[in-house]
């Protein structure tokens, strides 16, 4: 497989991005979904960087981009692919690099060399021109330019690939290792790197050990004084399909708006409502709590004590700023109450006993203590012992892995739910700046109505144009799945073909309804960026004769 970015998370750090100098910026609506990790790339950009922006929308971010590499939905790969294709034809890869620290070059070469600028220039949409000088420009300013991805990446049926693609264009650049510059994936919410970190993978036990390691499991179960599966588990995509025939029958949610959040969302709601038995522990009555048999009210972030750790790896101290309100509770009293009740006591009593064990537990953690974080303010990981100083960026001086980056020559995949005559835009899903996710806090927020009232389709003027439409006009978006009423926006931002909406409004627009319930076949990430849709105008109502 390819090099491993970063488990997950970014192989160098936030405040790197504004001394580096190419930033090539990828299915990332930066300024809307991570507006303070923007203001380095804009530093970036004011300090002489150049920007290239790799997005099919005209997002905000294109104001600062030198380039904007404006491809059809769903044509990463063949990007990528042509660059490398680029590089390697006019030996503008890192080749000391290459031969030290990388293996399947040969492989890689070879494949990309069906992918010239000329053909991925058709298939994406963009100017061949743009594709080999966007190439030149990284590999000009390698080792010292900087990838950065989000959700426009992963959220394909072919986003393992997409992420592969793109670690070798690090890798051909000499990026990985060096200050700066790696590959770095914008994490999408608060926490979701600790979550990961902490072990909430169907694969990996606490600090990123796989399940079927020998010695693992063993270490586990003696630590926890319980018996653990031999197998890794399922995804929630699975598991969701399972609920469905009767085979997993017992769901615990916790602070998750699955009917809201999953796509799909008829589909999403028949599975769990075919479920015998729900827990969702959540710090708001949410669609999904509504279908529990138990909700159990925990405690806020403002109400917590422990750590989060962000998207740069970075370990941080959180303290709660009030007590948990009514019968609320912190997770951590929650989850120890439950194991005593199962008959399973741990000898923890607080957030820190908690630490202490996972790092005790886990390697990369084992410098991490909570006496450091109070007086250093956080600590990046790996950091295995406690004189040392964390890890400011990855694989320096080799893989993490201690094994060479391998090259993963990889193919175009379309998205899974092509146009067609009855169905002839794409839908792509995505984030607005003023609400958050699914609205379970935001939504709750008089303030943001200010900002953005309702959910937008956000079309283009030429689309808008031939299917007559006015701006504010309510439409129903249709597709194989379900349908919504939402208002319009017409706007530049959306190519043509393309319609853009968010899932922040569900009490009035369930944008999940429409989406495709496809995934990747390595992750089973969910397919939100591409699904087929129709619009129809909604009739007007005219009074009947008496």
């Amino acid at each position: 497989m390819a090099v491993m970015v970063g488990k997950g998370a970014m192989t160098n750090s936030i405040e790197e991005l504004a001394g580096t100098d190419f930033l090539l910026v990828a299915g990332s609506n930066t300024t809307e979904a991570h507006p303070v990790i923007s203001l380095r790339m804009k530093r970036a950009v004011r300090n002489g960087a150049k920007l290239v922006v790799i997005d099919p929308r005209k997002i905000e971010l294109t104001k600062w981009a030198s380039r904007h590499l404006q491809i059809n939905i769903g044509t990463d790969i063949p990007l990528f692919n042509a660059l490398a294709h680029v590089m390697i034809k006019e030996d503008l890869y890192d080749r000391e690099y290459v031969e030290k620290r990388t293996e399947g070059f040969d492989e890689l070469a070879k494949h990309v060399e069906f992918y010239t600028p000329e053909y991925a220039a058709e298939v994406c949409g963009v100017p061949a021109e743009d594709i080999v000088a966007t190439a030149r420009e990284y590999a000009e300013a390698s080792p010292k330019a900087a990838i950065c991805y989000t959700l426009g990446i992963t959220e394909h049926s072919c986003g393992s690939h997409n992420v592969q693609s793109i670690a070798n264009l690090g890798m051909l650049g000499g990026n990985f290792g060096m200050p700066n510059a790696g590959v770095n994936p914008l994490r999408g919410q608060n926490n979701v790197q600790g979550a990961s970190d902490s072990g909430a993978l169907p694969t990996d036990l606490p600090g990123y050990q796989k399940v079927e390691r020998p010695g693992v499991r063993e270490k586990f179960e003696k630590a926890w004084g319980a018996e653990l599966p031999k197998r890794r588990g399922i995804t929630k995509i699975t598991a969701m399909d399972q609920m469905l025939r009767g085979r997993v029958r017992g769901v615990y949610i916790m602070g998750e708006n699955t009917v809201i959040s999953d796509p799909n969302t008829n589909h999403a709601q028949k599975a769990l409502e075919a479920a015998e038995f729900i827990v969702v522990q959540d710090i708001f009555m949410t669609d999904t709590a509504r279908l529990a048999d138990v909700v159990l009210p925990a405690g806020s972030f403002a109400e917590s004590d422990g750590t989060f750790a962000n998207s740069e790896r970075r370990v941080q101290r959180v303290r709660p700023a009030i007590k948990p309100v009514g019968e609320s509770r912190t997770d951590v009293d929650i989850l120890l109450d439950l194991m005593g009740r199962f008959g399973i006591v741990q000898d923890l009593e607080s957030p820190s006993d908690v630490w202490d064990e996972m790092r005790k537990l886990a390697p990369i953690f084992g410098g991490i203590t909570y006496e450091r974080l109070d007086a250093e303010g956080g600590l990046q990981w790996p950091c295995p012992t406690e004189d040392h100083p964390g890890t400011e960026y990855l694989h320096a001086d080799e893989m993490e892995s201690g094994l060479p980056g391998y090259f993963a020559p990889v193919d175009h995949i379309p998205p899974a739910e092509p146009t067609d005559s009855e169905y002839p835009l794409v839908l792509t899903t995505g984030r607005r700046r003023s609400t958050y996710h699914t609205g379970t806090q935001t939504g709750r927020a008089s303030g943001f109505d200010l900002l953005v009232a309702t959910e937008l389709a956000e079309i283009n003027p030429y689309d808008a144009d031939q299917l007559e439409l006015t701006d504010g006009e309510t439409i129903v978006v249709r597709s194989r799945r379900g349908e919504v009423e939402v208002p319009v926006l017409i706007t530049d931002k959306s190519p043509h073909g393309t319609i853009f909406m968010s899932f922040a409004f569900p009490e009035l627009t369930q944008t999940n309804r429409l989406t495709s319930d496809a995934y990747d076949f390595i992750t089973e990430t969910p397919e939100f960026k591409a699904c087929a849709v129709r619009i129809e105008k909604i009739a007007p109502v005219t009074a009947s004769a008496d």
